[in-house]
């Protein structure tokens, strides 16, 4: 008996085994996809975020900028928003603080360690800056990062007579790598000055005569804004 039927093609198995590799591409396409502008959505909500955050930051740096000269015209002054990691160290004490204890105060942050001599040379002018302007709206906030012996600070300080500025110290030098990342410490001393969101004003790398007019001058208009 003839079957007039006429006969179905077969399926390579080969193709047969692809159409699940097929579908399962095309799933992982569309979940990495989704991460992906959900990743991006993130990112562009926290961008959005620290531009309004540091706007007013920005905006200080350049109306100032034209006071970043003589001692301080190393300065750079912020031109677009960035708002610091929360620096983590301890004091005197050894008890942990961060750079948010900080918060609605002007801070210069300063970097330095004993075996850095411009550091060294740099310490009594951040302890004059300290002294003509520390208060409730201004600190100088200077993190030791030395990482061996942690009476060698306390003693140079003291030796110095430095008796105005904090005690503050990162045995880690974390808070180094920290500044290193978003592109604010390049060496040693660095100092960054910081408005009272926690986002940058201006960066120095490299030592600065903090007591001199000039400095005083830009950083009292930093703390107290002209107008």
């Amino acid at each position: 008996m003839t079957n007039d039927m006429p006969e179905q093609p077969s399926i390579p198995p080969v193709a047969t085994r692809r159409v699940p590799y097929v579908i399962g591409a095309v799933l992982i396409g569309v979940v990495i996809g989704f991460a992906g502008m959900y990743g991006f959505g993130r990112l562009r909500h926290t961008a959005s975020a620290t531009d309004s955050v540091c706007a007013g930051a920005v905006a200080l740096s350049q109306k100032i900028a034209p006071l970043a000269h003589g001692e301080v015209a190393a300065l750079t002054m912020a031109t677009e928003p960035l708002k610091l990691p929360d620096l983590a160290f301890e004091d005197g004490d050894g008890k942990p603080r961060k750079l948010s204890d900080w918060r609605g105060r002007t801070v210069l942050v300063n970097l330095w360690a004993t075996w850095c001599v411009p550091c060294r040379k740099e310490m009594p002018a951040l302890e004059n800056l300290q002294t003509k302007l520390g208060g409730p709206n201004f600190e100088v906030v200077a993190i030791n990062i030395d990482t061996r012996d942690p009476e060698k600070p306390k003693n140079f300080l003291k030796d110095a007579q430095l008796t105005r500025i904090g005690n503050f110290n990162d045995q880690k030098a974390k808070v180094f790598q920290d500044l290193k990342s978003i592109g604010r410490a390049l060496g040693m001393p660095t100092s960054v000055l910081v408005d009272g969101q926690g986002c940058e004003i201006a960066t120095i790398a490299g030592p600065a005569e903090w007591a001199s007019d000039d400095a005083l001058k830009l950083i009292t208009a930093a703390v107290t804004p002209p107008g």
